[in-house]
């Protein structure tokens, strides 16, 4: 047995995960409550039974937009025809946790503000969160207490669209060690929105664009870095601990900033992607493509076949993301010494009998929390003794 291996089997008795699970107006749901255990968790129902929602409920537990990456107010109930609209402030989503033993409440809810203004009142939503009743302002803060990693049919063709979800797909795998990741990127978005904004304004003041250029580059610079660091501790995790049944992976970055931090120190390449940005001013004028972080690719290989995911068979791309979600999860038990909780999400689809088992038996083994859903219980007989099953109908779960 590998020492990587040793270290696994030493974590995997430490509990981590959801015990109760509480939802308000979230979604199709007036009021859930889902007394789980630390288990693989599979629910079955039909299409549109509100499975999905249950497994969104549990990802807004966790820093972000959720699964589903959706706004607030698309998530709040929709109100029936005997119902008052004043019943309907907004979604709420509250949990009693478990991290290796120790036992922590996180709420989380839409809010509804308004803001006056000279001739009008506008109203906004905001995510609030409380971590033990004390309310937080960042949610990086629960990145400390509970992780989660999903997968989504809405991934299936993650290898084949636009580098966005991608991006986003890796970013979310670096925010699980490296918990001001998030911040970065959420204050880059918005410094970039601030340049583009000042750009086509007409307005030329150099030294507060050069100044906006200058904080947009040591924050992509950060925020290459930690994307490398994570790649790299993905790749030498799969070359250590190649697994006996899903394709091994390969990972590269296929950005500018990325591949320069490669030969270049950290500064050199700052002042670097400053000047580039700079450069770069005339393609906002024209809606042009800009080069940066922002636009960085996160490529996949099929290391055996050195072949990229997009040129894979549909089964071979879903075996891929298998493979990362569960290096990513062995890597996170090892290096954070607590399990992130599996959300999967009709994760059997594309997958053959023996891949299907074999990735419930590996998540059996991990002896972690996973929330796994389907249309039927046929796929699950090797779980049949370690699972707890529920069977949703019309809201309800029995």
């Amino acid at each position: 047995m590998s020492t990587l291996s040793s270290k696994l089997r030493e974590f995997t008795d430490l509990k981590s995960g959801v015990v109760r699970l509480t939802l308000s107006d979230f979604r199709n749901y007036k009021n859930l409550r889902i007394e789980s255990a630390i288990s693989p968790i599979v629910i079955t129902g039909e299409n549109g039974s509100g499975k999905t929602n249950i497994l969104e409920a549990i990802s807004f537990l966790t820093p972000g937009r959720g699964l589903r990456g959706a706004k607030l107010s698309d998530i709040k109930r929709i109100r029936r025809q005997n119902e008052e609209e004043s019943d309907f402030a907004g979604w709420s989503v509250a949990a009693d946790i478990i991290k290796n033993g120790e036992e922590h409440t996180i709420g989380t809810a839409m809010q509804s503000f308004f803001k006056e203004e000279t001739d009008d009142t506008h109203s906004y939503d905001r995510r609030i969160v409380k971590l033990d009743q004390q309310k937080i302002t960042q949610q990086g803060e629960l990145g400390k207490y509970i992780s989660a990693i999903w997968i989504t049919p809405q991934m299936d063709r993650l290898f084949l669209g636009g580098t966005q979800p991608r991006r986003s797909f890796l970013d979310r795998l670096v925010y699980a060690f490296d918990l001001e990741h998030a911040k970065r990127t959420a204050n880059f978005e918005h410094l970039y929105k601030q340049w583009i904004t000042l750009i086509k304004s007409g307005n030329n003041d150099i030294r507060w664009l050069e100044s906006i250029e200058a904080d947009m580059a040591s924050l992509g610079v950060a925020i290459a870095a930690a994307r490398r660091e994570q790649i790299a501790r993905l790749n030498t995790f799969v070359e250590q601990e190649p697994d006996d049944v899903f394709p091994n992976v390969r990972l590269e970055l296929d950005g500018t900033v990325e591949k320069m931090l490669d030969t270049e120190p950290a500064l050199q390449t700052e002042d670097f992607y400053a000047s580039h940005l700079a450069k770069q001013r005339r393609n906002i004028l024209y809606n042009d493509y800009v080069d940066g972080v922002n636009r960085t690719d996160f490529k996949v290989y099929f290391q055996k076949k050195n072949m990229p995911a997009e040129m894979c068979s549909t089964g071979e791309q879903k075996a891929l993301l298998v493979s990362i979600i569960l290096a990513q999860t062995k890597c996170q038990i090892l290096y954070k010494g607590f399990a992130p909780i599996l959300l999967l999400d009709e994760v059997t689809t594309h997958l053959d009998d023996q891949k299907r088992d074999a990735l419930l038996d590996k998540i059996r083994a991990l002896n972690l929390q996973a929330w796994i859903t389907s249309t039927g219980l046929q796929n699950f007989d090797i779980l049949r003794n370690d699972a707890q099953f529920f069977r949703l109908e019309n809201g309800k779960l029995f």
